[in-house]
C-alpha cells in the first residue's frame, strides 16, 4: 500500500495558549493515526512563526522591564477575556496532566521563532520539533522567559539542536531576523489575525487550537483519498472552532 505525505504547515506564537494546546493536540493525533490505526499515511511538519504581541508593545531587550502574564494578558484582553481564557486553559491542562499555567513573565518571542526557523535549516522536524516543543513546555509550564538567551541557549543544548555556545551565538547576531519578521508579516497580509493555524498540504486551513479528535478525522479522509488526491477528499475549506476560548 502507497503512504501518503501530508504536509503540515502550522502558524504558531509561543506566547500563545491556544498554540501550545494545539500542539499537544496534533502531535497526539499524529500518533494515533500512525501507532495505534496504522493509517496509510506520514506527515512532514514545519513551524512558521507567527507575533501576536507588536514588538513595539513588548520588545525583547535585556534593559526592558518584565511584565507578568497575568498583568500583561488582562490589559491586552481584558479581564472577563482573560478569566475565560485561563479557565478553559485550566480545564484542559486538568484533564490532561499537563501544566499549563500563566505564570511567569511575558515574553517577546522573535529570538524563539529565529531558533526553531534555525533548527529547521539545520535538520528540518526532526531538529524543529523537539525544540519547539521544549520553548513551549518552558514558557506555558516552567513559567521561563523566553526571550532570554540564556534560557533559549540552554533549550536549544538540551533538545539537541545545538550546542549551548553555538545558540547563544547565533542568537546574539541577526541571522533569520529578517526573514522572520517577513514572515511574520506575510501571514498578516494573507488575512491572518490568529493562531494557531494548520495549513495542510498546502490548500485546506484548520484553525484554533483543535482537539486531536478533529485532527483524527480529517487524516483518516486523507488516507481514504489515497496518495493522489483529486479532487478535494473535503467538500470545502477545512476551518473548525476552536476549543479553547
Amino acid at each position: 500500500m502507497t503512504t501518503r505525505v501530508v504536509k503540515l504547515t502550522v502558524i504558531t506564537d509561543f506566547a500563545c495558549a491556544s498554540c501550545c494546546v494545539g500542539q499537544h493536540e496534533l502531535l497526539d493525533a499524529i500518533a494515533y493515526t500512525q501507532d495505534t490505526l496504522h493509517l496509510p499515511i506520514s506527515f512532514e511538519v514545519e513551524h512558521l512563526p507567527f507575533r501576536l504581541i507588536n514588538p513595539a508593545i513588548l520588545t525583547d531587550s535585556s534593559n526592558a522591564p518584565k511584565v507578568e502574564k497575568t498583568d500583561f494578558l488582562q490589559k491586552q484582553l481584558g479581564r472577563e477575556r482573560f478569566f475565560k481564557l485561563q479557565a478553559a486553559i485550566a480545564k484542559w491542562g486538568e484533564e490532561k496532566g499537563i501544566p499549563i499555567s500563566f505564570r511567569g513573565v511575558m515574553s517577546q518571542t522573535t529570538r524563539a521563532h529565529r531558533l526553531c526557523q534555525k533548527a529547521y535549516k539545520l535538520g528540518g522536524q526532526d531538529l524543529q520539533l523537539p525544540l519547539l516543543c521544549a520553548i513551549f513546555k518552558a514558557h506555558m509550564e516552567d513559567g521561563r522567559d523566553i526571550a532570554d538567551i540564556n534560557i533559549l541557549a540552554e533549550l536549544a543544548e538540551e533538545s539537541g539542536t545545538m550546542s549551548k555556545d553555538q545558540a547563544a551565538a547565533f542568537l546574539n547576531s541577526d541571522e533569520l531576523e529578517k526573514e522572520v519578521n517577513q514572515m511574520c508579516d506575510e501571514a498578516r497580509s494573507k488575512g491572518i489575525t490568529g493562531v494557531p493555524m494548520t495549513i495542510i498540504d498546502g490548500k485546506w486551513a484548520v484553525s484554533g487550537g483543535q482537539s486531536s479528535d478533529v485532527f483524527i478525522q480529517i487524516f483518516k479522509k486523507l488516507a481514504a483519498a489515497g496518495p493522489h488526491c483529486a479532487p478535494s477528499p473535503f467538500s470545502g475549506s477545512v476551518v473548525e472552532t476552536s476549543i479553547v476560548a
